[in-house]
């Protein structure tokens, strides 16, 4: 009986023992886990945030970038600011221009442009075409008249027109704008140059250095670039019997510029409205590579008013270059389609590139010969330089690198 009794007290010490052990790892542990608690932060309240947000000075409250955001956007933390891009505006295009070309239904290139099954594809060859067509604007001088209308003006002994359907040749080619400011929109007289605007028009083809009236011949065409305005003007000094009409208030015609006077304010008004300016004049002897003194010095008077490029056309064949306080002149672009003579001509890539701070020019000829009523790319590196050299014997102050790039030259 003792020894039972013995044991059981035993048993009860042991299970007290027990008891008290879990007692007091309960107790250790709820110690632990108060001290863990009263460590943590407490999440403020909206008011209690507020007005801490109110009471910090705002460097602390930017974002950091060490901090890790999760899936929390910038727009989510209080007064953050995203990063700002660089406050600049590039830009990168290309204007091409060509010289004179002839769709005169009895003109000798548009009768073998009838007989050719691919039509105008079969006269230009494929590089030049695509070229024309990559480029984001391409112009040209348009050298005669769109209509079915009008007789040719007496005592002029070439006279251009072509039915108003040839414009869609234009487009093969890649034409976004052309030049009237020339000897021959006027060759069938008012009602056929008012069909040219009418079908140019109708056709999405902007024109230059003419109009209904003489407001509109000097009112320059913009076109809008990578957010650059260009502006394109033209006028025109070619003939020595002057049988094309200046635009008058009341009646249709061209910009001339045998006075400068009315040009160089077209040019003023375009450099106002716009970043970059294109001027394209009709002047210069025929079938000369001589510049004529008028070329040398109204060429720097057109650059002074603002323009930022001449080209020149009415000479059919090449004319040299000059750079004039660091801005090009291109004296003639020669005959780019127009009849059946050997001579050789090129489009022209004008590479306009760079940003608000700095703006840059590169100009490049793409070498051609017109033979035989077609106009073919030249692509032997001997045949380009024979071409390069000879613009460059001819130019003012210009190299010309083995790639066409047209560089201004000390001598």
């Amino acid at each position: 009986m003792m020894r039972q009794l013995f044991d059981r007290k035993i048993h009860d010490i042991k299970k007290y023992i027990i008891i008290l052990t879990l007692f007091t790892c309960l107790l250790l542990s709820a110690c632990g886990k108060t001290e863990q608690a009263e460590s943590i932060p407490k999440a403020p309240s909206v008011e209690e945030h507020k007005s801490e947000t109110e009471s910090q000075p705002e460097s602390e409250l930017k974002f950091q970038p060490e901090s890790k955001l999760s899936e929390t956007s910038l727009s989510e933390i209080p007064n953050s600011e995203p990063p700002q891009e660089e406050d600049t505006h590039p830009y990168d295009f290309t204007i091409c221009f060509a010289g004179d070309i002839n769709l005169d239904e009895n003109w000798c290139t548009t009768q073998y442009l009838n007989t050719r099954e691919n039509g105008i594809k079969d006269c230009i060859s494929p590089e030049l075409l695509t070229h024309m067509n990559n480029a984001d604007i391409m112009c040209l001088n348009n050298e005669f008249t769109y209509s079915l209308r009008g007789t040719p003006l007496n005592g002029k002994a070439y006279t251009f027109r072509a039915n108003p359907e040839r414009v869609e040749i234009l487009h093969e080619m890649g034409v976004d704008i052309v030049k009237l400011a020339n000897n021959h929109v006027y060759d069938y007289g008012m009602d056929a140059l008012l069909d040219t605007f009418e079908t140019l028009e109708n056709a999405g083809i902007a024109y230059m250095g003419a109009g209904r009236n003489l407001e509109q011949a000097m009112t320059p065409v913009y076109i809008e670039l990578d957010d650059k305005t260009v502006a394109f003007v033209a006028a025109s000094r070619a003939e020595k019997n002057k049988m094309t009409p200046q635009a008058t208030e009341e009646k249709p015609g061209i910009l001339r510029c045998y006075d400068t006077e009315l040009f160089l304010e077209s040019i003023k008004e375009a450099k106002s409205n716009a970043d970059f300016v294109l001027a394209y004049v009709h002047w210069g002897t025929e079938y000369s590579y001589d510049l004529e003194e008028v070329q040398l010095t109204t060429g720097k008077d057109y650059l002074d008013a603002g323009a930022d490029v001449i080209i020149g056309a009415h000479s059919h064949c090449l004319q040299g270059m000059e750079y004039y306080d660091g801005k090009p002149i291109i004296y003639s672009l020669g005959n780019y389609w127009f009849n059946e003579k050997t001579l050789d001509t090129m489009l022209l890539d004008l590479h306009f590139y760079g940003d608000d701070e700095e703006s840059r020019l590169d100009v490049k000829v793409i070498p051609a010969i017109q033979s035989g009523y077609c106009t073919n790319i030249v692509t032997e590196q001997e045949e380009k330089d024979r071409i390069y050299s000879f613009l460059e014997e001819i130019s003012v102050n210009v190299t010309i690198d083995e790639m066409g790039q047209v560089l201004e030259s000390d001598e």
